[in-house]
């Protein structure tokens, strides 16, 4: 069994961050005199070969849930594991595939989604006619669990092609009327660039509806993210190849419940030149007042990398101006991720990376995005992949993965987010 350690040592803010030209508090917000709680940090060393993940959720109890993958010797494992009350100990690990399931080991967790007693995971599996010419052939997998993630169901496939191709970089959703929504990135046409599709399950994942392309000329390893809004307007976001090598950042949206979608828009108009994948996804969120956030990662015109946040108030048709998010001099910012509560309440979290060091920082924001708290650094050793979820009640999980030589080390940590009035001037 598993053994999670329990650390409960408050985290500093982090020291000699140059704070630029951009609306930064230094504080979390000046709507409140609270302060960050940070509760239990739990911890669990994997003596394994390799672990994908982990993926978090957090309930509106407060129960935090975990999904990742160990690959040992010459077996892979998806693996599932909950908290059973607000803050305390994580339960015993599950096995999610079946023992003649392999998955496909590579660098992203699974997508994890929870709603009630019913978890729902999206993972790439093996495909079981890989060729040597076509090895990163896979099948998309939809696992559920009825019973809170003590056992899970049979997985059934997502994919309706039959195409030994890669389908994969998958995310999932599900929207307050419990339909299940998923989207991904998918080699099916036979282009050169990929495309983004979707699907939806109207029987609590039984079944998955037919597979509907959204766009063509999908960055081919930028994880697809997805969120509805209080209205169930359904959005997804991916990175979209332009012509001359463009790399953009855009959002489609569906009013239907993801039968069809709009034409992408673009978020932050970035011109980036580039010409490969980079490998890092975006981010969205939305608020109970419908503001829809993004979170990306770009270089730019100038090349630099950086992380921004940019919101719409019209559904995904125009956008903010961007606001960068990192400001540490001399280091590189990587994998942003985002949770939004219904309140408008934000948190961020990216690697910080530089020669001699990894690092995991965060950064708040309490008044719809307008300032963020200066960023914060979570972890102790290397860290990398944060992830995170956020309740109805502003409290987090965020979790990432440490190097514990020779053990990988997966780490979460819980936050309760102070009270914000930031709808107070915007509601009659």
């Amino acid at each position: 069994m598993i053994e999670w350690k329990l650390r409960t040592k408050r985290l500093a803010w982090m020291a000699g961050i140059a704070i630029g030209s951009i609306s930064l508090a230094s504080m979390v917000s000046a709507e409140s005199d609270q302060a960050l709680r940070f509760g239990p940090k739990l911890t669990a060393d994997r003596p394994v070969r390799a672990v994908a993940g982990p993926s978090v959720q957090i309930d509106g109890e407060g129960r935090v849930s975990l999904a990742w993958v160990e690959e040992d010797k010459d077996k892979r494992t998806v693996f599932y594991s909950r908290t059973e009350k607000p803050e305390g100990r994580i339960g015993a690990l599950v096995t999610v595939n079946q023992p003649t399931e392999m998955p496909y080991m590579r660098q992203e967790a699974p997508a994890l989604a929870v709603a009630g007693d019913e978890v729902f995971l999206t993972w790439a599996l093996t495909h079981p006619k890989v060729t040597a010419d076509k090895p990163f052939s896979n099948e998309l997998r939809l696992s559920r669990s009825t019973d809170g993630g003590k056992t899970f169901l049979p997985s059934i496939l997502i994919n309706d092609d039959e195409q030994v191709i890669n389908h994969s970089f998958d995310s999932i959703h599900v929207s307050s009327d419990g339909v299940v929504h998923v989207a991904w990135i998918d080699g099916r046409e036979g282009k050169k660039e990929s495309g983004t599709f979707v699907t939806r399950s109207t029987d609590h994942g039984g079944t998955v509806a037919k597979n509907l392309k959204v766009d063509e000329s999908t960055c081919v390893c930028c994880r697809t993210s997805l969120t509805t809004g209080p209205d169930r307007t359904l959005y997804v976001v991916w990175r979209k190849i332009l012509p001359g090598d463009l790399r953009e950042t855009v959002v489609a949206r569906s009013t239907d419940g993801g039968q069809t979608f709009t034409e992408p828009v673009i978020v932050g108009h970035d011109k980036w030149v580039f010409p490969g994948c980079p490998h890092r996804p975006a981010s969205i969120g939305t608020d109970r007042l419908g503001r829809l956030y993004v979170v990306w990662y770009t270089e730019g015109v100038d090349e630099t990398p950086s992380v921004f946040l940019a919101y719409s108030d019209d559904r995904g048709n125009t956008f903010s101006p961007k606001q960068k998010l990192n400001v540490s001099k001399g280091t590189f910012p990587d994998h942003p991720q985002m949770a939004v509560d219904p309140e408008g309440r934000l948190i961020i979290v990216w690697e910080e990376q530089s020669p001699v060091r990894r690092e995991v920082v965060m950064s708040v924001s309490l008044d719809r995005g307008q300032t963020f708290s200066a960023p914060q650094k979570l972890n102790e050793k290397k860290g990398q992949t944060p992830t995170l979820s956020i309740n109805s009640k502003g409290f987090a999980a965020l979790a990432w993965m440490e190097h514990a030589m020779p053990n990988h080390r997966i780490v979460v940590q819980t936050l309760q987010l102070p009270v914000s009035n930031a709808f107070a001037r915007q509601e009659p």
